[in-house]
């Protein structure tokens, strides 16, 4: 049950009541994180543009996600995101090694292995070993290495709120989840403040 009540989406002020209206789906994660109403906004812009603008391939998006969501024993953000994986070409043999813990499991790859070290290691640690940075130089550009770090700690920061709150679970929104809120996000007004 959740610690404070989610925001009232009828006592909002127009621009974030239009925001909030404007979502693919009415998940009470959204709910909850507009109770900031100055940075929601701009959390759902940068939400979105992670799971719809990045260089990085939406399996390896995916993979550091749900691998945030097992160190941070979020079941909510498990549960909305094995469905976007899956729809995102992991296999239900890596869905299920990852959240037994299995990260030596011949489903991975080499590359899949790297980012599930480095998102262990960014999130438990925050600074990358000199090891595991030259091996993901070795692997991906800059750019690549930055979004693996950034998608590990937005969603590290989002278990921090949901697991805090109490989020009550929602039903998985489904594997289109994501490419709808990506190609929503410019529908979000600038935040307040």
């Amino acid at each position: 049950m959740a610690r404070i009540p989610y925001y009232d989406p009828d006592s909002a002020p127009a621009e974030l009541s239009d925001a909030l209206e404007k979502l693919p789906a009415k998940l009470n994660v959204f709910r909850m994180l507009a109770n900031a109403d100055t940075l929601f906004p701009s959390w759902a812009r940068l939400g979105g543009a992670i799971l719809g603008r990045m260089k990085l391939s939406p399996k390896l998006r995916e993979l550091v996600i749900l691998r945030v969501a097992r160190i941070s024993d979020c079941d909510y953000e498990w549960t909305q995101h094995v469905p976007i994986a899956l729809g995102a070409g992991m296999t239900d043999a890596q869905v299920a090694a990852l959240e037994t813990g299995r990260d030596d499991d011949p489903c991975f790859d080499e590359t899949e292995r790297l980012v599930l070290r480095a998102t262990d290691e960014s999130t438990r640690d925050v600074r990358l070993p000199q090891a595991t940075f030259d091996a993901l130089l070795a692997r991906f550009d800059r750019r690549e290495i930055v979004e693996i770090l950034m998608t590990a700690g937005f969603y590290r920061a989002l278990a921090t709120v949901l697991e805090s709150t109490g989020v009550d679970p929602d039903p998985p929104a489904g594997a289109e989840i994501a490419g709808e809120i990506a190609r929503r996000l410019d529908s979000f007004p600038r935040g307040r403040g």
